[in-house]
């Protein structure tokens, strides 16, 4: 199949300090060389640590902020060639829900003036239709139309997420960068808009870019995920493949850092010590060898690419194949965490009604 996106050695360093003649003197290295593909329909997860970077991979995507290397294709275009014109019909294609629902609408707009704005910023619907387009714009994303007329503060944070949502759905975009969309929302929430999301993918085939630091979250959504540490990304693989079988140490540590709800459940804890390097001055080597408990010398001298096996999976460590084996990290009935066993239960219970991210007015907290 043919990639939607495709991104190859992208790189952002932003300057922290100038010198007294404003000459830049050391940088933040957000973004080192991070390369991944997207394909149509699908989701693509990138997971880790705050600070590790991925929020700004998702503003390089859409040409926020400008990389200082790399290259981003988008269905075969160079994104980087485009001029102004261009790229604001890319930005109908391309779309992103923020992490806090309170701060990204605009207080002093109805949804209605809210939805109606990209529609008119693109010129897609003519003036006498954008009404009946706003109302179906809210049924899609389980409100109901008269609520056109209030105000962002008049919702529920569940709510405004979803009025987020059907913002971004208005320009009928092929790509979604979903930057932690759930994680101010508390775990009831989070599993109805989590169901909305995948129902919309599978209705309108999006793809979905889903930054997060929950895992529990990604294990349900993500049809890939990508780890990230430190600006490069150390693993990559079917979301399934590597949740059954981590194989970098970070993407380890991080599992078993995951809560199981079940006292007798047999597990080993990966504690990791020594301090969190910073994207200032980041090691030389791997730059999870400060950290690693399986650390040689090499580690500290060469970096480690990220290599294939040829199934899809992609590990940047030198150690991979001397590593123990990771069933004792884990569980093998599954189990990650108390909020994932309630998201598995809001999933399972609203595919048994057969109305996934839909809610009844009134219920949402």
């Amino acid at each position: 199949m043919t990639a939607l996106l495709e991104v190859e050695g992208l790189v952002k360093h932003f300057v922290a300090e100038r010198s007294l003649f404003g000459r830049p003197t050391a940088h933040v290295r957000a973004v080192d060389g991070v390369s991944f593909t997207v394909e149509a329909g699908k989701t693509l997860a990138l997971v880790g640590e705050s600070g590790c970077g991925k929020s700004t991979v998702s503003r390089l995507v859409l040409r926020l902020i400008e990389p200082d290397a790399g290259r981003i294709r988008f269905e075969g275009r160079d994104l980087g060639t485009l001029n102004a014109e261009q790229l604001r019909a890319f930005r109908r294609d391309a779309q992103l829900i923020f992490q806090d629902p309170y701060a990204s609408l605009n207080p002093r707009m109805t949804v209605s003036q809210i939805l109606t704005e990209p529609l008119a910023l693109h010129n897609l619907v003519p003036a006498a239709d954008r009404r009946e387009r706003v109302e179906e714009l809210l049924r899609l994303v389980g409100l109901e139309p008269r609520f056109a007329r209030r105000y962002p503060h008049e919702f529920s944070g569940g709510q405004r997420q979803r009025i987020a949502i059907a913002r971004a759905l208005a320009v009928e975009p092929k790509l979604i960068i979903c930057d932690e969309p759930v994680s101010a929302l508390d775990v009831s929430i989070r599993s109805q808009i989590l169901n909305l999301l995948r129902d919309l993918q599978d209705r309108l085939k999006l793809a979905y870019i889903f930054v997060s630091h929950d895992l529990a979250v990604v294990k349900h959504i993500a049809d890939r995920v990508a780890v990230m540490n430190l600006g490069t990304i150390v693993e990559t693989a079917d979301a399934q493949a590597l949740f059954a079988a981590p194989r970098h140490p970070y993407s380890r540590a991080l599992l078993s850092a995951i809560p199981v709800p079940k006292p007798r459940a047999r597990r080993s804890r990966i504690v990791l010590e020594g301090e969190l390097p910073s994207a200032l001055n980041p090691p030389s080597g791997c730059r999870f060898h400060t950290r690693c408990p399986y650390v040689i010398a090499r580690c500290r001298s060469e970096v480690p690419q990220l290599r294939e096996d040829g199934t899809g999976y992609a590990t940047a460590c030198h150690r991979t194949g001397e590593l123990p084996g990771a069933e004792a990290i884990v569980p093998s009935d599954g189990g990650f965490s108390p909020t994932l066993e309630k998201l598995v239960a809001a999933f399972n219970a609203a595919e048994a009604s057969g109305q996934p991210g839909v809610i009844s007015q009134g219920t949402e907290a």
